[in-house]
């Protein structure tokens, strides 16, 4: 998740700064170590599937998909999870907080560049306990992959990988590894901004992330045919001068090769970033209070419905919309989010209440909502010095005591009304 743009040049300043650290694209709390290098690689890793179809970009090879056109996984009721980071932390007690909200989901992102290195060689470090406890739990597993190593890109950066087996290399070697246990994988996160690119904005190019998604897609599902493969969700900003336009580049995935795409997804991911606008508003008919982060349907939570109005353009109106990150920022002291400042702790949670009731009530293609986040505040909260007022605690639905705060409360009381009305 981003931030948004204020309209005033100053702002636009602290903006470009701010988005080193983004919340969703950006660095995890520092709190987070790479997993040791295994100097041997991964076991049992079985052949990738054999290109069968035309050349993909760049001479690479395409492939057959493994389920096939139109037969899309889905989930049959809206399902709920948090973003967490479970990393070096007091992991029981997270998931145990998790099972008391009724979460089905926990969205865990895993850097590539921390896993594998060199290539082929594999440190699996705490991940094999975070998939293994989160399943000890009956918490289902969506990994979202972020950032190359830097062997798999000849400027050294973390964007994507210059060839794209590299990827399926390593996507393969997850889906061998954790089959049953990882239930989901997010290829990719806000694809649309330049340091998800390596740094660049030129770098940016749906064409080459929809074949990064089709490798990904056939090497996961030729092991995992279980899993869902879920689209990278985009920065939800349509004027800020590091990211391409979402709609935009939602509009050349979706036409690329005549919408190939839809034959190598399960869903669509998405960050609605609402800043402090209510769930109800959309800009220009209904537009929130203002001033700034006010005059663009990115500002909103109700841009979801104009992605569904272009997925529907573009023939993906039988496929899910996965939200992988939502939330509203509180007080916080991170430029770019000042916007959090006007919003207290209960209207948080009156805001999150609104966007689960109208998403329930009003948005029936949508399949699971992941708010962001559960923990950043314990972990920004235990630096040495503590940061408790960044931005990524500032949507916390937990105190940096791990006490709930009222959205915790809130969400937990809305999915047990749901669970108990659906017999679930």
């Amino acid at each position: 998740m981003q931030p948004k743009r204020f309209f005033s040049l100053a702002a636009a300043l602290l903006l470009l700064l701010n988005l080193l650290i983004a919340c969703g694209g950006g660095q995890v709390p520092p709190t987070v170590a790479p997993a040791s290098i295994d100097t041997q690689p991964t076991t049992g890793t079985q052949p990738a599937a054999q290109p069968t179809e035309g050349a993909g970009t760049d001479g690479q090879p395409g492939t057959e998909p493994i389920k096939g056109l139109g037969i899309p996984l889905r989930i049959p009721q809206l399902e709920y999870g948090a973003a967490a980071q479970l990393y070096y932390t007091d992991r029981n007690r997270a998931l145990t907080l998790m099972n008391n909200a009724g979460f089905d989901w926990v969205r865990q992102q895993i850097q590539w560049k921390d896993i594998e290195g060199p290539k082929a060689n594999f440190g699996w470090g705490e991940l094999d306990s975070i998939v293994a406890d989160a399943n000890a739990k009956n918490i289902k597993v969506m990994l979202s992959i972020v950032r190359a190593p830097s062997w798999a890109r000849a400027d050294g950066t973390n964007g994507m990988p210059d060839n794209i087996t590299d990827m399926g290399d390593f996507v393969e070697a997850l889906a061998v590894r954790y089959k049953g246990k990882v239930h989901a994988y997010e290829i990719w996160n806000e694809q649309n901004l330049d340091h998800e690119n390596g740094g660049s904005k030129e770098s940016i190019d749906a064409a080459k992330y929809v074949e990064l998604l089709i490798e990904s897609y056939n090497r996961i599902k030729a092991i995992d045919p279980d899993a869902f493969v879920i689209s990278g969700a985009l920065t939800s900003t349509g004027d800020s001068p590091t990211a391409v336009d979402d709609m935009l580049y939602f509009e050349q995935m979706f036409s690329y090769k005549d919408g190939i795409i839809k034959r190598y997804i399960d869903g669509v991911g998405f960050h609605p970033s609402p800043s402090y606008n209510p769930p109800a508003t959309l800009w220009p008919d209904s537009p929130g209070p203002g001033p700034g982060w006010r005059e663009h349907p990115t500002h909103y939570f109700r841009h979801i419905e104009n992605l569904k109005a272009l997925m529907d353009r573009y023939g993906l109106g039988d496929y899910q919309v996965w939200i992988t990150e939502f939330g509203w920022a509180t007080a916080n002291e991170t430029p770019g989010y000042e916007y959090g400042n006007s919003i207290s702790y209960e209207l948080q949670a009156e805001y999150v209440l609104g966007a689960l009731q109208k998403t329930r009530n009003e948005y029936p293609y949508v399949g699971a909502m992941i708010i962001w986040n559960l923990n950043f505040s314990v972990l920004w909260n235990e630096q040495n010095p503590p940061q408790p007022f960044h931005e990524q605690s500032s949507f916390s639905i937990l105190n940096t005591d791990w006490s709930p705060r009222p959205v915790f409360d809130t969400m937990q009381g809305f999915i047990a009304a749901v669970k108990a009305e659906e017999g679930r």
